[in-house]
C-alpha cells in the first residue's frame, strides 16, 4: 500500500478526519490498518448536535485544545472523505 507510509507521516500529530456522515473526528493519529485509522485522545463530534459551524468548532479546538471524549477510536477508511493536520486549519 503506497499511501500507507504517507499516512504514517502524520503519526502522533493531531488530525481532523472528515467523513461522509455528520461525524468529524479530531485526535492524535496513532496507527492505520488496511481498514481503519486509529486515533487516541479523540473528540468524536456530530455536526448535527452543535449550533456552531464546523469551522468555528475546529478553530476552537486548534486554539483551546482537543476536548477528547474517547481514549481510542477506530475510523473505517471507506467512510473518510479527507483528513488534515489540526494545525493546518486556517484562521479566518
Amino acid at each position: 500500500m503506497k499511501y500507507y507510509s504517507e499516512i504514517l507521516d502524520f503519526r502522533d500529530k493531531a488530525i481532523v478526519v472528515d467523513t461522509d456522515s455528520s461525524l468529524i473526528y479530531i485526535g492524535k493519529l496513532v496507527g492505520a490498518t488496511r481498514h481503519f485509522f486509529v486515533l487516541a485522545e479523540a473528540d468524536v463530534h456530530d455536526r448535527r448536535d452543535s449550533s456552531s459551524v464546523s469551522e468555528k468548532y475546529l478553530l476552537d479546538c486548534k486554539r483551546l485544545g482537543v476536548r477528547s471524549n474517547r481514549k481510542t477510536v477506530h475510523i473505517r477508511l471507506d467512510r473518510i472523505v479527507s483528513f488534515s493536520l489540526l494545525e493546518d486549519v486556517i484562521d479566518y
